[in-house]
């Protein structure tokens, strides 16, 4: 096991590296100079060159990227062009509503989710297997921004149950925070429990086909208690997968989400940066969305070894 979780870790470093690596490349490459676009295009020359200067852009690349991948790795993200405020700070006045929303979202598919893939393959071919299925590839086909602005439509602005927009803060309360947070958290969860689901029920299938199930039922269990005492267990593997994937693509990808709901989230930070051609900004959480992508996939392999001791052994 221990050699195993070495492997992992070297892993870890290696593709956090390579993603600096990239992500500082592609932002460097990107047209336009953020001290210009501050100062605008009148701005005098030797105006621009100062500030080039003070915002440390007159330094060569590979300075840059070592000061900056130094700066991270000691917690220091930089200082931000425009809002001339530490970028850490930034971070975490988002992360408090990213993080929860991803975690919200994740929990209510996967709650969505993995009954309605038992009970699919629990009835392959029936009529609640098909019903099942058909609403899934309703929701696999429908983007999260239109369940966003269905579910505004409805529980907002017809029923008045919730807030359209805006987030009202931890400090009124879990509750009141949780409430802002729902109705983003269902439009993100429900494609990724449509797709959670699909995966759960074509594994669950692929399990009950194998002999120690057909061993269990000739034992006298039926059917049902096949699938859960046997039959869920060993197919979870490939179900983590998409879990681990799904909340790093609920904590990095909700964007678009966070700005239907004028959600004060990474996301909505991430796109305001872009727009202000604030790239310390940019790279900083750019690259901090994608150590979570990296440690969350860290984090699958290692339950992997737990539900499946085949591959503590194999390593």
């Amino acid at each position: 096991m221990l050699h195993y979780l070495a492997k992992r870790l070297l892993s870890l470093g290696l593709s956090l590296t390579v993603a600096s690596m990239v992500i500082f490349a592609v932002i460097e490459v990107a047209p336009g100079d953020p001290a210009s676009f501050m100062l605008g295009t009148g701005a005098q020359e030797d105006t621009v060159a100062a500030l080039r200067s003070e915002l440390g852009l007159d330094q060569g690349k590979v300075s840059r990227y070592l000061s900056w991948v130094g700066g991270m790795v000691s917690g220091d993200f930089g200082t931000s062009y425009t809002y001339r405020t530490p970028v850490v700070e930034m971070v975490n006045d988002r992360l408090w509503v990213s993080l929860p929303l991803a975690l919200y979202a994740l929990v209510l598919s996967t709650l969505i989710a993995l009954p309605a893939g038992i009970y699919a393959a629990a009835r392959r071919g029936k009529m609640g297997d098909m019903a099942v299925m058909g609403a899934t590839q309703l929701g696999v086909a429908v983007p999260n921004f239109w369940f966003a602005m269905l579910l505004v439509l409805v529980f907002a602005i017809n029923l008045r149950w919730f807030s359209a927009g805006g987030f009202v803060g931890w400090d009124k309360g879990l509750i009141a925070g949780l409430h802002a947070l729902t109705l983003p958290a269902i439009a993100l969860a429900l494609p990724q429990a449509a797709i959670l689901a699909r995966v759960m029920r074509s594994a669950l299938l692929e399990v009950l086909g194998e002999d120690f199930i057909r061993t269990a039922r000739a034992k006298g269990l039926s059917h049902g208690q096949a699938i859960r005492r046997h039959g869920v267990r060993n197919a979870l593997i490939p179900v983590l997968t998409i879990v681990g994937l799904q909340f790093s693509f609920l904590l990095a990808g909700a964007i678009i989400i966070e700005q239907v709901f004028y959600l004060p989230g990474l996301g909505r930070l991430v796109f305001q940066a872009i727009s202000a051609r604030d790239l310390i900004v940019v790279e900083s959480v750019v690259m901090l969305l994608v150590f979570a992508v990296i440690l969350v996939n860290f984090l699958v392999d290692l339950a992997y070894a737990l539900v499946d001791p085949r591959l503590r052994r194999a390593v």
